[in-house]
């Protein structure tokens, strides 16, 4: 007997449900900390690079110390280079290390080191995503990650899902509507249903890989 869309979500999760977030380390909660190293998580993953090198140096940035906008920018631009060497960060790292020690200053001279001030003073989620490309590294593939990670605890964004994530549910047989694909799961459980989704997509799963 074919399975629900229900049943294939929930396998899915159970399967591969485990967030960007999560794996770098990340606690993910509504407070400037965590956000904020989201916001470098997002960054590390905007380039050509693959995603489980881009979530280790997030660890080692994050090990290193710099979990804030101001630890970020207090340090040197080659302790953030050797940061990212330690995760193999090595292409790109002297250029990101750049743009990390920039964008922290952005996010506390616009927002006071607060996340949750650009989502407050944007209009809508569409304006969120806009602020946040303001950040040095950060185009529109960054942001999407961003707000795919946080939907699960900024509400006001969701329900989101990217290009890749849709790409993946279309690959399972799954709707490609972010409404319809949001009602097949607790809404704690938006970002890990848009990240295994995304997992899948770079997999090349389909129903037959889940259990």
């Amino acid at each position: 007997m074919a399975r629900s869309h229900r049943e294939i979500a929930a396998a899915l999760l159970d399967a591969h449900g485990t967030t960007y977030a999560a794996q770098a380390g990340i606690d993910l909660a509504d407070k400037p900390s965590p956000l904020y190293r989201l916001l470098v998580l997002a960054t590390l993953l905007s380039t050509r690079i693959g995603a489980d090198i881009a979530v280790a140096a997030a660890r080692e940035l994050s090990a290193a110390g710099f979990r804030t906008p101001q630890r970020m920018v207090d340090s040197t631009w080659q302790e953030r280079v050797d940061a990212l060497g330690r995760g193999h960060y090595r292409r790109y790292d002297e250029s990101t290390a750049t743009r990390l020690g920039d964008g922290a200053r952005l996010l506390l001279d616009t927002y006071r080191g607060d996340l949750r001030r650009l989502r407050d003073a944007a209009e809508d989620p569409e304006d969120v995503r806009e602020r946040l490309q303001d950040f040095p590294g950060i185009g529109p593939t960054g942001a999407a990650i961003f707000v795919r990670e946080v939907q699960s605890i900024w509400p006001g964004v969701a329900p989101f899902v990217d290009r890749k994530a849709l790409d993946g549910a279309r690959r399972l047989g799954l709707p490609r509507d972010p409404e319809e694909l949001d009602g097949l799961v607790d809404p704690a459980d938006r970002a890990r249903l848009a990240a295994a989704l995304v997992r899948a997509e770079l997999g090349g799963l389909d129903r037959t890989d889940l259990s």
